[in-house]
């Protein structure tokens, strides 16, 4: 399950918003919100790495946001 509070928090501390981002990774921007309210539920590895890409996460903050055994 994806942490999307961590994901959410990293994407406004580079200056992303949800439009913002689903342009850079070439999604539309509803996909993009339907993917964040799911909990993240329905990301695909590609989006993923996408997104880590775009935020340039580290390993460690990749592990924690998208392959987090438990998200609060």
């Amino acid at each position: 399950m994806v942490n999307v509070k961590k994901l959410k928090g990293k994407m406004v501390e580079k200056g992303y918003n949800v439009e913002r981002m689903a342009e850079a990774i070439g999604k539309d921007s509803s996909t993009l919100y339907r993917r964040i309210s799911s909990a993240g539920e329905c990301f695909t590895l590609r989006e993923a790495a996408d997104i880590a890409k775009t935020l340039q996460l580290t390993y460690a903050e990749v592990n924690e946001i998208f392959f987090a055994d438990y998200v609060a």
